[in-house]
């Protein structure tokens, strides 16, 4: 989880994920998308196949990258875990309350009894 996490804490590693997404594209196209130099670009893509996100296959001369997201299952899930943990105790929190305000409620009215012979 840690090497995919720094994998993709790099903004120009993050885009090249965005662009294979939507298609598996060659390093070269990968690189003429970017303003920075192509060993650059390449150094980018060793750290992304290394790392598992991106898989590449020799096609003729060129070598196509395919976006593989199945190293991100472990971060999705612990990033989830972060989010779900203070999800519950919003409504835990509102569970207690609402359990307070009753036994508030119930205690100044008093028994049920007593309530009905007040009013007739």
């Amino acid at each position: 989880m840690d090497e995919v996490a720094t994998a993709i804490a790099d903004p120009v590693r993050r885009h090249i994920l965005t662009l294979l997404r939507d298609e598996p594209l060659a390093a070269g196209d990968i690189a003429r998308r970017f303003a920075i130099s192509r060993p650059a670009i390449s150094r980018h893509l060793r750290v992304l196949r290394e790392s598992g996100l991106v898989r590449d296959e020799l096609v003729g001369r060129q070598r196509i990258y395919h976006l593989d997201p199945g190293p991100l299952a472990p971060l999705l899930d612990w990033l989830a875990g972060l989010v779900t943990t203070d999800r519950w105790e919003r409504h835990l929190d509102a569970l207690e309350t609402e359990v307070y305000r009753t036994r508030r409620e119930r205690r100044s009215s008093g028994p049920a009894e007593h309530r009905r012979e007040r009013t007739a």
